[in-house]
């Protein structure tokens, strides 16, 4: 079982852990990221050095691989701020992953100790902000959909809602596939592409039997899949990460 995560007061400052994804290809979902927290008056700490948090390499079996690049986000957050993760599957990693992946090494404490600070974005806003939001947007059907590692590591699948729900010309549908795998899982894309294929044409199908317009998630990778496979249909629905969603709804 997950075990209950007793929330802090909102803190002056936090720091924030980009994500691959996200610094290659959605840079907006960043900025968005962050355009939000400081909004609640926090202030955001963007460590230079950081790169990917191991997960690719862990997933595929290649855990020494995996711990020498996890090993080098270590040292990034000296202070004893929350860290901020934009990705439920970067979050899950780094959370639940590092301290099984560092046991029994000289760096098992620290590792230990970053876990414990890592907080998945939309998490952070409701549990810690308690964010509160007014929309400026028109009327709009929207589906969430909720990475497999936020909603099964980290235990997130009602905070993206929660969001949502409070903006209140978004129609928040329910997808008959909610719980499911969109098929991206990271690498398993790569090395099983028919069966990659074949979940996300379920999910996409879903998706648009529900009547949204547009899908919202918040991780990259799930949108660059789901959103992909609706390009390749030709499908109008588009993706969009829920910092963005939110930032472009509220402002």
């Amino acid at each position: 079982m997950t075990p209950v995560k007793c929330y802090p007061p909102r803190p002056e400052k936090v720091y924030f852990f980009g994500t691959c994804l996200i610094d290659l290809f959605y840079p907006e979902a960043g900025l968005d990221s962050i355009r939000l927290l400081e909004r609640e008056g926090i202030e955001v700490l963007f460590p230079q050095d950081q790169t990917c948090c191991g997960q690719p390499a862990h997933t595929s079996g290649y855990h020494d691989e995996a711990r020498a690049v996890a090993a080098a986000q270590l040292d990034l957050f000296p202070e004893p701020w929350p860290i901020i993760v934009p990705s439920g599957s970067c979050g899950g990693m780094m959370r639940t992953h590092y301290p099984k992946l560092f046991a029994g090494t000289s760096l098992e404490k620290k590792a230990n100790e970053v876990s414990g600070r890592i907080y998945e974005l939309t998490e952070f806003l409701v549990h810690v902000c308690h964010l509160r939001l007014e929309d400026r947007g028109q009327p709009e059907k929207v589906a969430m959909h909720t990475s497999c590692s936020a909603r099964r590591e980290m235990g997130l699948a009602e905070t993206g809602p929660a969001l949502l729900a409070q903006l209140g010309q978004v129609e928040l549908v329910e997808q008959a596939r909610a719980a499911e795998c969109c098929g991206f899982g990271g690498t398993f894309a790569v090395r099983h592409p028919e069966i990659s294929a074949a979940m996300v044409e379920d999910k996409t199908l879903a998706i648009e039997a529900a009547g949204a317009e547009r899908f919202v998630t918040s991780d990259c990778g799930c949108m660059m899949n789901i959103g992909g496979r609706f390009a390749h249909q030709k499908k109008a629905v588009k993706g969009e990460h829920i910092a963005s969603y939110l930032w472009r709804r509220t402002s």
